[in-house]
């Protein structure tokens, strides 16, 4: 060690303080000492049904202790009986229950012994109990009469405690005890006196002792009580103490335990028992009596129960007492035990020894169980003290202190060990210990050393002192470093030096980082039934990541790691899930991480939001007339404040059983003074809003019925109405219940002719409306009506006016005139019919048309109504959507609420030429290299004379990018066909074909098409649109005698794979009958379902792919190379692309889409009346139609053409 110390070179860096190990820490058994009893038994009991009885004595001391025993004081030797089994090294010893073993009780001591001295333990006490046995004898029957004292005697055999004790008959039926009858202590059956149902034959004790599984029985008693000749009263006699005892006896407590006094008196009538403390006051203010008030018991006994205590049997009479003087004694107990321990040579010693009981204990001091002779110890010995002064090697001895009363001995034993030993380190050399960031780290260096060693500690190989602040030297030799940080990291060594010699040990210490927690979200606030995640993210030293544990702890109390409650809360490692929220899931759920070193902890505060749990406790107060004060409790809040309660009230005269808001109170309120109604009978209850909604409604308050009054309002929205012109029927809103006061609810209806001067005509009415007829047609008259019950008439009502029954109008508009402002816009004015004639509300006029010749081919037309409504009082309005180039006739007719009236002359117009519909199709009919001819149809209507046409192409590509318009005018508007040549071959081209009038152009059809390249065969393609419904579909425009192919696909396809595709060739037209009747071939027709079905199918496909694309979107190539034929499908089926043919290509001529212009008109969007089924709005646009027939493809869709009447002025 010297060698150690010089060549580490370290000096002493810190000296805390002499270490005293006297009594710190036990003696290493390496070390000679003393014997010490480790183990030893207590009072035992030998029952008969075990097998064998252990009586335990261990001792620990080196040399390794001897055992010897004594019984009854003296000297027992276990070879002595063959069924005592012992054991080497060992004090303990077992007796085997065989034969008669009663020479076995008695109480052992038991002795270990070495060269240095002798341990002794307590007394032992070995009980051998014999079976318990009532005597075999006979009982004389007990003869007596009515009314005297009778005593059943038990006399129970001796067994060990406790004993229980029953009177039962031969039945093992209880016999009835009470203030009469009762059991004493010790087990007799006492009757203060008899009454001739005590008699019976079957009166036996049962003795029980439940610790030996035994119970006994005596002999049946028999008692018999005959009638006495006069009635035996007398005044009570004390049978328990017995009159023997005197006035007084004492009786003498232990100290915690249990004091029974017991009085038992006879006398006639049956005496009542009572008890009283002569000094002092009892335990409690009613003491705690038992058996019918015969015995008094007192639990845990103190000094303050000594006393005397007086029972008093009384009776009408007379009375008997008895007093008992109590004496509370306790066996011995400790107030200071001698205390062994290590000293070293040369020091001093004093062992104290103090004990205390009633009566005072008696002290005796042995050594090494021995009684110490005064004469020959060397040291000083009193009552309570024993010195020894330089102490030597050979003092060592077990000193031994009893102290005895009457009620027990108690032993206390001080090993005192002279010892001069070298320190013992007794932890073990290079220890390595571990601890985090910011914990206390403990270096452990148990030493052992006599006389006491010097403890230091140093670190590495500095010579720095260590620092007092945070480093401390436990009595037991460890060292402990607080509020540890990294650098504490490093090899320490612990040194211990005596007198004797030195030692040292190195221990090694790791610093690993701290465990920290962080649950997400901190505070949740959350609906209840609603659902929460709680996350727990950790941070901890990799060193550390075997031994991590997580854990989740609501309140404190632990949750379990698998799922609860039916999966609704689930703990998943870091995660904790609550679905369904209850309002017991609210609290502070702990997630809590645990290393092999450390432990964190994380919170989060669960808030349970819900409505309010529904007021309680509705009371009704302050009652009035026509006002009650309602007050109730509130319910919880589950953590949201109630912000106001709806008070609701249910009456049972009118509505029953239907609730209605009465009012409302804000905040926490809970108190309302109500305002009532007269003549209901009211309910109420309240409800709690608060932020998460309505809780609840209370429980119904007691009813509460307000006397009746006359009404206190009228009836409201009066008005007339009349389905005859010479009639008027008053209406009204009648009273609700609540607002009719009382009973025989009438109204009081007046009326007058307005501006004649007359008195008023009255009638009273039950119901809600009067009817009066025989007046004058729509004259103005005044109207008043008023409640009246039983009690009274309401306030005096307001007078309303109101008109007598309407009729038609009798006048028609005169002066109606027209102004054609475009093509299919007219201006109508006329001149209003007089006040006079309208014959009531005039609500506006109808403006009706037809056409009646189409002035392009002069064929007269049917008539078909159609008309507009221009309400209010006006003398115009716009017809907008008339057919160009035709005949119209006009009429104009005033109405009001009851009809129309007779409609004016008919004024006859035309309106002028138009342009042209876009023509049926465009067809590609022959592709050659550098030239195509193309085929088209008229316009669907030429809404004038056609002047010609007008043909546009252009070349386009795969790109945005396009070429120039090349135009040409057809000016023969029968030519339906023309041939483009100075084409580039293998082009792709756009055309457009538009048809003329003077008016202008109108829209153009479309269709694209790729010139050959050289060399390569001319071919046509022609497209029809066909519809999806349709099982055939005629195609024009195709050449006999010529070869085609026929396919069948859906426009907005992806791929644009066929779907059908056939080869065909035309026949001659001479031929053409023969082929007439194809369409009712049966394939043909079977043919055609299978395509519609699959043209169906292949649509709902492209709702879900129409997005789906090339280079660029389906709307864009749309719009690049539009298909004419197509579009009508596209506008009735998906409608997204209703606008292609409208946006111009890039890069194409303004004369593309800038031909056809809507006129002006500077009328306002009010001269536009309503239709049949619509009308115009303020803002132009028309909802609805104009009534009356369409001629036949009058209204078709062409796709998005422009409209051909102004929506704006």
């Amino acid at each position: 060690m010297e060698m150690l110390l010089s060549t580490k070179g370290i000096t002493i860096c810190l000296f805390f303080f002499v270490l005293s190990l006297a009594a710190a820490i036990e003696i290493p058994l390496s070390v000679s000492q003393l014997p010490t009893i480790t183990e030893q038994s207590h009072t035992q009991v030998a029952y008969p049904f075990d097998e064998d009885f252990t009586i335990k004595c261990e001792a620990r001391g080196n040399p390794q202790p001897t055992f010897n025993w004594t019984k009854d004081g003296k000297p027992f030797d276990l070879s002595s009986d063959p069924r005592i089994v012992s054991s080497n090294n060992s004090g303990t010893f077992v007796i085997q229950n065989r034969g008669i073993i009663n020479n076995f009780q008695g109480k052992y001591r038991c002795f270990a012994s070495n060269v240095l001295g002798t341990a002794m333990s307590e007394e032992i006490e070995l009980i051998v109990p014999s079976v318990p046995k009532f005597p075999k004898e006979k009982i004389e029957p007990l003869d007596v009469e009515h009314g005297d004292s009778v005593i059943l005697h038990c006399n129970p055999p001796k067994g060990i405690p406790p004993l229980h004790i029953y009177w039962m008959n031969i039945d093992l039926q209880h016999i009835p005890q009470d203030e009469r009858v009762s059991m004493s202590l010790k087990g007799d059956l006492y009757f203060a006196n008899v009454e001739e149902s005590d008699s019976r034959s079957d009166y036996c004790c049962f003795a029980a002792f439940p610790r030996l599984r035994t119970i006994v029985q005596k002999m049946p008693m028999t008692l018999k009580v005959s009638r006495s000749n006069f009635i035996k009263e007398r005044k009570p006699k004390l049978l328990i103490p017995p009159e023997s005892a005197g006035s007084s006896s004492s009786v003498t407590v232990i100290k915690g335990g249990v004091l029974l006094l017991e009085c038992i008196a006879e006398g006639l009538p049956t005496p009542h028992l009572s008890w009283v403390k002569v000094m002092g006051s009892m335990p409690k203010d009613e003491p705690e009596t038992e058996n019918f008030g015969k015995t008094l018991k007192i639990d845990q006994v103190t000094a303050a129960d000594e006393g005397t205590y007086q029972c008093t049997a009384s009776n009408p009479m007379g009375s008997a007492s008895h007093k008992f003087h109590v004496h509370v004694e306790e066996p011995p107990q400790w107030l200071k035990k001698p205390e062994g321990g290590v000293y070293s040579v040369g020091t001093n010693l004093v062992l104290l020894c103090e004990a205390i009981g009633n009566p005072e204990p008696s002290i005796q001091w042995k050594l090494n169980g021995m009684p110490i002779d005064g004469r020959t110890f060397r040291g000083r010995i009193s009552t309570r003290e024993i010195s020894l002064t330089n102490l030597q090697l050979q003092d060592s001895a077990v000193f031994q202190c009893e102290a005895t009363n009457k009620h027990g001995t108690i032993l206390a034993s001080a090993n005192v060990n002279v010892l001069n030993i070298a320190p013992l380190i007794l932890t073990p050399d290079e220890e390595n210990y571990a601890t985090v960031v910011g914990y206390s780290a403990f270096l452990h260096c148990d030493i052992f050393a006599s006389p006491a060693a010097d403890v230091r500690w140093t670190k590495d190989d500095s010579i720095e002192p260590l620092s007092t602040f945070r480093y401390e030297l436990n009595k037991n030799g460890t060292l402990e470093i607080r509020d540890t940080k990294k650098e504490d990291s490093g090899s320490y060594a612990c040194w211990a030096a005596n007198s004797v010699g030195k030692r040292a040990i190195t221990a090694n210490l790791d610093i690993r980082d701290a465990t920290k927690l962080v649950v997400t979200p901190k505070s949740p606030r959350v609906l209840k039934s609603h659902s929460i995640l709680l996350k727990c993210q950790a941070e901890y030293d990799s060193h550390l990541k075997h031994s991590f544990k997580l854990s989740w702890r609501k309140d404190g109390d632990e949750l379990p790691v698998n799922s609860t409650e039916g999966g609704r809360v689930i703990l998943d490692r870091d995660t904790l899930f609550i679905s369904s929220v209850l309002l017991e899931d609210q609290g502070v759920y702990t997630c809590v991480a645990s290393t092999a070193l450390d432990a964190a902890e994380a919170e989060a505060q669960l808030i349970v939001l819900d409505v309010p749990d529904p007021p309680e406790d509705l009371q009704l107060s302050e009652n009035q007339n026509r006002s009650v004060r309602l007050s109730w409790k509130a319910g919880a809040s589950h953590n949201s404040p109630v912000n106001e309660s709806i008070i609701e009230f249910e009456e049972n005269r009118w509505e029953p059983g239907r609730w209605q808001e009465l009012s409302r109170v804000p905040g926490n309120d809970t108190t309302a003074l109500l305002s009532l109604a007269p003549y209901v009978n009211y309910q109420f209850r309240v409800v709690s809003v608060n932020a998460v909604g309505r809780s609840q409604p209370s429980k119904p308050s007691l009813r509460y019925a307000t006397p009746p009054a006359a009404p206190d309002k009228n009836p409201e929205n009066i008005r007339v109405e009349a389905s005859e012109p010479n009639e008027m029927v008053m209406k009204w809103e009648p009273l609700k219940p609540v607002e009719r006061n009382g009973p025989g609810l009438e109204y009081k209806v007046s009326w007058r002719q307005r501006g004649v001067e007359s008195d008023w005509n009255e009638e009273l009415v039950k119901k809600h409306s009067l009817s009066v007829r025989n007046v004058p047609t729509f004259v103005p008259y005044e109207i008043k009506v008023q409640a009246v019950n039983n009690l009274g008439s309401g306030p005096e009502p307001n007078v309303t006016i109101g008109y007598s029954g309407e009729d038609v109008p009798d006048a028609a508009p005169s002066g109606v005139s027209v102004e054609v402002v475009n093509s299919t816009l007219v201006k109508v004015f006329w001149f209003g019919i007089p006040r006079d004639r309208v014959r009531g509300h005039l609500k506006g006029y109808k403006v009706n048309w037809w056409k009646t010749k189409n002035m392009l081919d002069g064929k007269r037309h049917h008539p078909e109504k159609h008309f507009l409504t221009f309400v209010g009082d006006r003398n115009y309005g716009m017809i907008p959507g008339l057919e160009p180039f035709s005949e119209f006739r006009l009429t104009v007719l005033a109405f009001n609420s009851r009809g129309d009236g007779p409609e004016s002359s008919p004024v006859v117009f035309e309106t002028p030429e138009g342009v042209p519909e876009q023509p049926r199709f465009l067809r590609i009919l022959n592709f050659d290299k550098d030239s195509v001819t193309l085929s088209w149809g008229l316009p669907k209507k030429a809404n004038g004379h056609l002047t010609g046409y007008v043909l546009q192409y252009q070349i386009i590509n795969e790109t945005h990018e396009v070429g120039a318009v090349s135009e040409v005018s057809v000016t023969n508007r029968s030519v339906l066909s023309w041939r483009l040549a100075g084409l580039s071959p293998s082009t792709k081209y756009k055309f457009y074909i538009k048809a003329c009038t003077a008016k202008g152009c109108g829209k153009a059809a479309t269709e694209e098409g790729l010139t050959l390249a050289q060399g390569s065969k001319g071919s046509g393609r022609i497209s029809d649109a066909v519809k999806p419904t349709p099982k055939f579909q005629p195609s024009e425009a195709l050449e006999p005698g010529t070869e085609y192919t026929i396919r069948l696909v859906t426009k907005n396809w992806v791929d644009n794979n066929s779907i059908f595709e056939d080869v065909i060739e035309t026949r001659g037209r001479a031929y053409a009958g023969i082929y007439e009747g194809i369409s009712t071939q049966g394939w043909f027709i079977g043919l055609m379902c299978a395509i519609a079905l699959l043209t169906l199918l292949l649509l709902t496909i492209c709702f879900v792919r129409r997005n789906k694309g090339g280079k660029y979107s389906v709307k864009e190539k749309e719009d690049l190379h539009p298909d004419p034929e197509a579009q009508s499908i596209k506008d009735e089926i998906f409608g997204e692309y209703s606008d292609s043919d409208e946006k111009p290509l890039k890069g194409s001529l303004q004369s593309l889409n800038g031909d056809i212009k809507a006129t002006g008109s500077a009328d306002s969007l009010v001269d536009y009346g309503e239709g049949e089924h619509g009308m115009f709005n303020e803002d132009g646009s028309f909802i609805g139609a104009y009534s009356g027939s369409k001629e036949k493809g009058s209204v078709e869709s062409t796709g998005s053409s422009t409209a051909t009447f102004p929506l704006h002025a």
